[in-house]
């Protein structure tokens, strides 16, 4: 399951198919429309939503807000300015965290997107039970719907599914084992004390655990390895030819 995302008298096409190809990034696609300007279906929102038009294709339209959340027990309305109406405000994380806990319970949730020009009116927001309020400068909060929309999808995909916060792309590659790495070290530390590199002696030992740590310290793959083997055998058959 997961929550109706509703544009609320949208007045252009290619805002709408913005909005939907940013859900469909997510893997979001209960979309509803209420009252698009420029009617419905149309072919601009397909022709922007560049891949994402079946979530069009399924996008339901209702005549206004009340029509679009009769059957939800939870609405989140999106919004930047004070609207004198009492409410909680939510950042978009928070919002999609409690609205993933209440659409595990079984609960039917929506979230409002107003139209581009001014936003949602007081009239729809009065029928959310909390705002969602992205965190922007408050000397330009106006954000553009599809900016809106994918914002919001984002906070709802890092709560539905598992990511790695970081990780690493290997191209034709893996990681370098220790053994690797220690006679890529033994080969260096052989050259660099041939050419006379640790001196004086009395620092030689130092200069060399020195080294051995910066090996170990870098994160290297095996191509690594092997072009820094290539480069120092390069090096001496350069000096060898001299």
């Amino acid at each position: 399951m997961q929550p109706y995302f509703v544009l609320v008298r949208p007045q252009m096409g290619e805002n709408i198919g913005a909005a939907a190809r940013a859900m469909a990034n997510f893997g979001l696609n209960r979309m509803r429309i209420v009252d698009p300007r420029d009617g419905w279906p149309n072919p601009k929102a397909v022709a922007m939503a560049s891949g994402a038009g079946r979530l069009l294709d399924g996008a339901q339209i209702a005549a206004g807000t009340a029509d679009a959340i009769a059957d939800c027990t939870a609405v989140y309305a999106t919004t930047a300015r004070a609207r004198g109406l009492t409410k909680r405000v939510l950042t978009p994380e928070a919002a999609m965290a409690e609205a993933t806990a209440r659409i595990a319970g079984g609960e039917r949730v929506a979230v409002l997107f107003g139209p581009e020009r001014a936003g949602l009116e007081n009239d729809d927001i009065a029928r959310a039970e909390a705002i969602i309020s992205v965190p922007v400068d408050p000397d330009f909060p106006s954000l553009n719907l599809a900016q809106c929309v994918l914002l919001t999808a984002y906070e709802w995909r890092r709560q539905t599914a598992e990511s790695q916060p970081e990780r690493m792309e290997f191209a034709r590659t893996e990681p370098a084992s220790a053994v690797e790495i220690e006679k890529l070290g033994d080969h260096y530390e052989k050259v660099m004390d041939e050419a006379g590199f640790f001196f004086p002696a009395t620092k030689a030992d130092g200069m060399k655990l020195v080294m051995r740590n910066m090996w170990a310290r870098l994160p290297l793959t095996r191509a690594d390895v092997q072009l820094l083997h290539g480069v120092l055998r390069q090096l001496v058959r350069w000096k060898d030819r001299g």
